[in-house]
């Protein structure tokens, strides 16, 4: 069931989630419903706090080439456990800050710590858009936005364009 997806600024989007206590078939729904989400937006990655849930999960997929299988990443409790002292910088945007962007310097490569859906853990290193991507939905999950990465201008001009946006969506 694709869900909506809250739009900055909200105050949900600011908190820090609390860790997934034990999986349950529900959490596991919620995982397959915001999968679905993110695919229809379209995006390559998810935090529950986008939807107004404040547990410990992301999904991600940052498969984009033609002819690849998806590979749908479904992380329960994410830590980075390692990152690289060697940075890259990646043109971010984000499903809840539609259609702005703005280049955020990252760790270039991160070891990840996990439990995936059915209860096991799992432990991946990742680099390039993968990289990028999973630190930025980690971050979701302690209340931090791209935008809190990049200068007060502009970050109060994106934050006016969503205020605006929200109230044209709330009239439509």
């Amino acid at each position: 069931m694709k869900r909506d997806i809250l739009i900055h600024p909200d105050p949900r989007l600011k908190k820090v989630c609390a860790p997934v206590p034990d999986l349950s078939d529900e959490l596991r729904r919620l995982a397959d419903d915001m999968l679905e989400t993110m695919y229809d937006a379209p995006g390559i990655g998810l935090a529950a706090p986008q939807i107004g849930v404040l547990d410990r999960l992301i999904v991600l997929d940052c498969v984009k080439e033609d002819g690849v299988p998806p590979r749908p990443l479904v992380m329960f409790n994410p830590e980075i456990i390692a990152s690289s002292d060697e940075t890259s910088v990646y043109e971010e945007g984000c499903l809840s800050i539609p259609e702005q962007y703005a280049e955020v310097t990252r760790p270039a490569e991160v070891q990840v710590r996990w439990i995936d859906r059915d209860g096991k853990e799992q432990t991946e290193g990742f680099d390039g858009l993968w990289a990028t991507c999973v630190q930025h939905e980690i971050d979701h999950l302690n209340g931090k936005l791209f935008i809190d990465y990049i200068g007060p201008m502009k970050r109060q001009m994106i934050t006016r364009k969503m205020q605006k946006l929200k109230r044209e969506r709330a009239r439509g």
